[in-house]
């Protein structure tokens, strides 16, 4: 849509002059935008016109009326509706504080973990109101898993979380996604969850342990959100009344969490390759679904941190193309350069130029050592009588490779290492 027919559908709903209308980079499912009026610093949420959800829309705007009885910070709600030029909305104050997670992580936090955990144990006690999903996680989640191709690590990781599920706990509203980045953070603290759109009847448990999945930490060596250690997030979780998992049942989370996010990684990829959305962004998460498979090998003490150089760090490329200089390796190379280069003129764009930068990269190592990779892989599967990844995965699931284990999780190790020694070789050097 066009900024000036949405600047006029806006001041329509508020009753004033709109300006400052920006879009931010945050949302990868709704539209966010920023912006004044009548004196107000403003926030539109809004679905994309090609997938409304009203009813989703009036659900979270509820959930956010219900968080601000529970004692949750929350935005103040100023309007909401089901058409606004097209498309379901909410209008919300803006509110003081960060979003960005390395912008955030910047500054040490003490303190922000047990406040995080006061925060979540106050959330568990809302009220859901109607029409609230409720559905067994794990049956869920396996479900959407298997929309997509079938993966080794993934089938490992389902055999453990079944194994080592905990007994089922008590049922409150959960937030769904209450982690870095959805969390307006001031200097004097939380000013704001945000985000509601996954909230849904479950375990409070998925909560803390969607805090402390890897991914979240940005680097830090710290695991709740990158600010803190677990003990802090449970103390304050418990001194807000909250009843605090075990560590078993928390790290049980953590790896259900870990799975979610890899088969989330994958699902938006696919709204990039069924040509739904060409966003650069869902094209570049297809590749991040290997660190998650990484991670989750970390966190069932099948694979530890490994230091693998950068291939493209002094990489030398053959001189096999009639073509003129520069060759195609140094071509990818100038543009990443002037991507990340580039003034921007707003916080999106340069968002996505980054996120272009790091394709570019991924191709170029990809172009490297991907033969390479491509005869090992099939080494590997060869010596354990499958032709693909389909097929281990399945023999995985059907448990008839159960006695070759050793050799089966070895495989996998080193298939994720490939893929991440070209998607992101960094991320296999960062702690559990």
């Amino acid at each position: 849509m066009e900024p000036n027919t949405l600047e006029r559908a806006l001041a329509d709903r508020v009753g004033a002059a709109v300006t400052g209308l920006r879009r931010l980079s945050g949302g990868a499912s709704r539209e966010t935008w920023s912006f004044d009026a009548g004196g107000r610093a403003l926030i539109l949420r809004r679905d994309p016109p090609a997938s409304p959800d009203p009813a989703a829309m009036a659900r979270e705007a509820g959930l956010l009326a219900s968080a601000a009885n529970a004692g949750v910070p929350v935005p103040r709600l100023v309007d909401h509706g089901d058409d606004l030029a097209g498309s379901p909305y909410m209008i919300m104050e803006r509110l003081s504080g960060e979003t960005i997670p390395r912008r955030i992580l910047r500054t040490e936090r003490p303190g922000l973990a047990r406040e995080l955990g006061g925060i979540l144990a106050r959330l568990h006690t809302m009220s859901p109101g109607p029409g609230l999903p409720g559905d067994d996680p794990l049956t869920a989640l396996t479900a959407h898993y298997s929309a997509f191709e079938a993966r080794p690590a993934v089938e490992l990781t389902l055999r453990w979380l079944a194994d080592h599920r905990p007994p089922p706990g008590r049922r409150t509203v959960v937030h769904g996604d209450f982690r870095n980045g959805n969390l307006m953070i001031a200097p004097s603290g939380v000013t704001g969850v945000l985000d509601w759109e996954l909230a849904h009847l479950g375990d409070p448990a998925e909560d803390l342990g969607w805090l402390c999945v890897k991914a979240w930490r940005f680097g830090s060596p710290h695991p709740v959100g990158g600010f803190g250690p677990r003990e802090e997030l449970l103390a304050g979780y418990a001194a807000a009344g909250g009843t605090p998992p075990t560590p078993e049942e928390l790290h049980w989370w953590e790896v259900y969490g870990t799975l979610r996010w890899t088969i989330l990684c994958r699902h938006q990829a696919e709204r990039y390759l069924s040509g739904a959305d060409l966003s650069i962004e869902y094209a570049v998460l297809g590749r991040r679904v290997c660190e998650q498979e990484h991670d989750l090998l970390l966190a069932m003490d099948l694979t530890e941190p490994t230091l693998v150089q950068d291939p493209l760090e002094n990489a030398e490329t053959p001189d096999t193309s009639p073509h003129d200089r520069p060759d195609a390796h140094t071509l990818i190379d100038a543009v990443g350069a002037f991507l990340a280069e580039a003034e921007q003129p707003d916080d999106r764009l340069r968002f996505h130029a980054r996120v272009a930068a790091s394709a570019l990269r991924i191709a170029r190592r990809e172009l490297l050592l991907g033969e390479t990779h491509k005869i090992a892989h099939r080494t590997r599967l060869k010596s354990l009588g499958c032709e693909t990844d389909t097929d281990l995965a399945k023999a995985i699931r059907d448990g008839v490779l159960d006695d070759r284990m050793d050799e089966v999780v070895t495989a996998v190790r080193a298939s994720v290492t490939d893929k991440l020694t070209v998607a992101n070789p960094r991320h296999l050097s960062l702690p559990a």
